[in-house]
């Protein structure tokens, strides 16, 4: 491994993972804090959970933990109320005030205290101010109402007695005198209640008053023009005012009732209009002064809030790192004398020094006597992977450990991948007009880096984003294989120079059906244009990209091959270079590699062979003369010879691994139940967990099934995965012939119209057909290919992939959530 030592920043290695080890750390308790602390600030060490069989309530922080969790709560608490007033936290406080857990905890409970009865206060004033402001309404509506009946009443006893003195005179009955008489005596005094219903609800009120007192009641009701604040619910409301004259106590209690089961708010009022008036200035003083008393108590309250949230980020931060810390602390086991702390972990090796000077400046910092113990332990326990990358190649190692993490030290695809990826996609997304597209709404991500990565994006914008060098280099590789195929939206350009071929005659009018003669020096760069719109055209192109697709897929495969090689070779594994490496070379290259020799090899002579015939007459009739499809001397005896091989791989991939790994497997638990046990009692249960089948009886049959499977998959997946390459030449000629009917059938039709409405409506349509079909289907669906491609045709060839995450204990990883 090369030396990390020198430099600012140490060097990349991508293609293995870091070398990692056990260690250990024997932390006095004093300084257990602290120094779990400074660890967690470098970030470099993925610690073990040496009391994974206690609950977390057994374990030794947990009442620490629990004070992290009361503080949390409060801090959710003050976040909730920042929001509804509308307070934002500043980022980070300018002057850093160092608090520690004990006086954070004394001060947020103040706070939170302060805060509550603040609230408290608040919410009573402002129900008294609601219940007043209905209760102005009622005096208001209903004093309407009485001075109107109250006119009224005036108006007709008027007209009755001016009446009643024109009729008098001798003629009079004496008994309609005795009547009136007796219908005064019988007059009985009404009660009346008045209040506020909600207006929805107002016309079953009154249906139900109806029917409760038969009738026996008279219902005013007058509506609100704004709707109000109800006091116990604090929601806006419209509501009518109602007044309801009734007889009798049973009346009452009925109307009570109904009041009660409607939500209506019942105020009280006199009949008196000298007391109502005297009613509403009191009501309206009482207004003015809950509204002043009101305003001081919210200002008081955003103050007490813009106060926390200059402090909150800092508050929620320290919080968030001491659970951290001791989460951490309640996965090291305690000693026996319990005077210190025991931690085991992985960390790579290139972080040792930086561990030990953590773990002295610990020691010194919390004034110990003793310092702590760091030693390496020997384990055969698989360590966990650890990729350094850094912003660019982070988004390429994420594609690949969506499939998988890899094993530790095993061939990582990621290397090839920053390259492969997007090239394969551009292959099927050539357009370099589409490719500008694509670039320049990458570089407005990556120029709005910094804005972006502090910011919380929704799930699709955070997904670009973090994508946003993989995008670069899809847009610039389509960018390259757009100007190969000669497509800019669709449209050839003779860029690089004028075409090859030019018309028979003048008018070139039998340039679609005889075709074009070469005049010129052939186009050098790409396709020319001359091919575009010609008869030839979909020929010409789709024998060029199938062969293209077949010759890019060999090439990939053979790749992922060699790389089985380079990992056999490094874990020291005979067996799979000789018995899985060689006869996979020879079987892929036999007939597929040999396929791809074929295609050049027509390419370069300009030959009229039929490769189809050749490749199934291979198989079928291998001993026929190739005739007129014969590309070059003695193919005949290449291809037998080839066949063969091929023949033979099937075996040799099949037949002797198993029984050499039976072999190996006698060889070293040879006399093994009579040797002395060495290692510790540790070291023999790591062995026991975590290689338990170097000890288990070997099931000859079930390796043997293993190595059957692997190798029908492999020779069927020969034939299938070099046919899942054609869907770069499918997904290809498809983004092209789809330019093509949008810039032809939408864009020139509307120009052929010679109307300026016809054209806009033209050049709208077939912007949002680019941009919705081309540049984002078209895009996902070539990204979602190149993945498949990736995944499967190029990986299952040497990547297991059934390795775990290296996740260090790091302050710079904790988010947001409080759990």
């Amino acid at each position: 491994m090369a030396d990390h030592g020198g430099g600012c920043c140490p060097p990349m290695d991508l293609f293995r993972s870091e070398p990692m080890h056990l260690v250990q750390v024997i932390i006095p308790i004093e300084s257990a804090r602290t120094t779990v602390s400074y660890l967690g600030d470098i970030g470099l060490i993925q610690f073990k959970d040496l009391n994974a069989e206690k609950s977390p309530f057994q374990r030794t922080y947990a009442s620490q933990i629990k004070r992290c969790a009361e503080l949390a709560r409060k801090l959710r608490f003050f976040k909730d109320q920042m929001s509804k007033a509308d307070v934002k936290s500043s980022a980070k406080s300018e002057a850093k005030a160092e608090f520690n857990l004990d006086e954070l905890e004394i001060k947020l409970g103040e706070l939170e205290a302060e805060l509550t009865e603040v609230n408290a206060n608040n919410e009573k004033l402002q129900r008294g101010y609601n219940e007043l402001s209905e209760y102005k309404l009622v005096l208001q509506k209903a004093g309407e109402f009485f001075k109107a009946a109250q006119s009224r009443a005036e108006v007709q006893q008027t007209e009755a007695s001016s009446q009643q003195a024109a009729e008098e005179s001798l003629e009079t009955p004496l008994l309609k005198d005795q009547d009136s008489t007796a219908d005064q005596g019988k007059q009985v005094k009404l009660g009346f209640l008045t209040g506020l219903v909600p207006k929805g609800r107002s016309l079953a009120f009154e249906r139900i008053l109806f029917r409760a007192t038969r009738g026996n009641v008279f219902l005013r009701q007058s509506s609100v023009d704004e709707a109000v604040i109800d006091p116990n619910s604090g929601e806006k409301v419209e509501k009518n005012v109602f007044v309801v004259f009734f007889s009798g106590e049973r009346a009452k209690s009925k109307i009570l009732k109904i009041c009660e089961a409607f939500g209506a708010n019942r105020y009280p009022f006199a009949e008196d209009l000298g007391k109502q008036a005297q009613m509403i200035l009191e009501v309206s003083g009482k207004l003015s002064e809950l509204k002043t008393t009101i305003d001081a108590g919210l200002l008081h309250r955003a103050n007490l809030l813009e106060t926390i949230g200059k402090q909150y980020e800092q508050w929620s931060e320290l919080v968030r790192k001491e659970k951290s810390i001791y989460h951490t602390l309640n996965m090291l086991s305690i000693d026996v004398t319990k005077k210190c702390l025991v931690a085991e972990g992985w960390s790579p090796i290139f972080a040792t020094q930086q561990i030990q000077d953590a773990l002295q400046q610990a020691t010194v910092d919390s004034k110990s006597q003793v310092g702590a113990i760091f030693q390496v332990l020997h384990t055969k326990e698989l360590p966990p992977t650890y990729f350094r990358t850094n912003k660019f190649t982070e988004s390429f190692q994420t594609i690949v450990d969506a499939y998988g993490v890899a094993k530790y030290q095993e061939a990582n695809p990621g290397v090839y991948t920053v390259v492969t990826f997007p090239f394969l996609f551009a292959v099927m997304f050539g357009d370099w007009g589409h490719g500008i597209c694509i670039l320049l709404a990458c570089l407005f991500l990556i120029s709005r880096e910094k804005k972006y990565s502090s910011q919380k994006l929704g799930d699709i914008m955070e997904m670009t984003f973090g994508g946003r060098y993989v995008i670069l280099l899809m847009a610039l590789f389509s960018i390259y294989t757009g100007l190969i195929y000669n497509e800019f939206f669709s449209v050839p350009f003779e860029l690089f120079s004028p075409s090859a071929y030019v018309c028979r005659d003048a008018a070139c009018s039998e340039a679609t059906t005889i075709g074009l003669i070469k005049a010129r020096d052939t186009y050098p760069f790409g396709v020319d244009p001359a091919w575009h719109g010609s008869r030839s055209e979909l020929p010409f192109l789709n024998s060029l990209k199938m062969k293209m697709s077949i010759l890019l897929g060999v090439a990939q495969m053979n790749l992922g091959i060699i790389l089985s090689f380079f990992n056999a070779l490094y874990f020291r594994n005979s067996v799979n270079v000789w018995f899985q490496f060689i006869p996979q070379m020879i079987f892929l290259n036999g007939l597929f590699g040999y396929l791809s020799v074929l295609i050049i090899v027509k390419w370069v002579t300009g030959s009229q062979a039929d490769l189809y015939h050749v490749m199934i007459y291979m198989f079928l009739s291998p001993t026929d003369d190739l005739g007129e499809n014969q590309l070059f001397p003695n193919q005949k005896t290449v291809q037998l010879v080839l066949l063969l091989l091929s023949l033979i791989a099937v075996p040799w991939m099949l037949l002797p691994k198993p029984f050499i790994l039976k072999a190996q497997h006698n060889r070293r638990h040879q006399g093994q139940s009579y040797t002395p046990l060495e290692g510790t009692e540790d070291s023999l249960q790591v062995e026991a967990g975590h290689d338990s089948h170097d000890h288990e009886e070997f099931e000859f049959s079930e390796v043997f099934v293993h190595q059957l499977i692997h190798t029908i998959e492999f020779v069927l997946g020969a034939v299938s995965n070099t046919a899942s390459y054609l869907r770069l030449w499918a997904l290809s000629l498809a983004h092209s012939e789809l330019s093509t009917v949008f810039y032809e059938k939408v864009l020139l039709l509307a120009w052929g119209y010679n109307n300026w409405i016809i054209l806009i409506v033209g050049i709208i349509v077939f912007v949002f057909a680019t941009v919705g079909v081309l540049l984002v289907m078209e895009t996902l669906s070539a990204f979602l290919h190149a993945l498949r491609l990736h995944w499967v045709e190029f990986q299952n060839k040497f990547y297991e992939g059934d390795g775990y995450k290296f996740a260090p204990f790091s302050f710079a990883l904790l988010g947001d959530d409080e759990e």
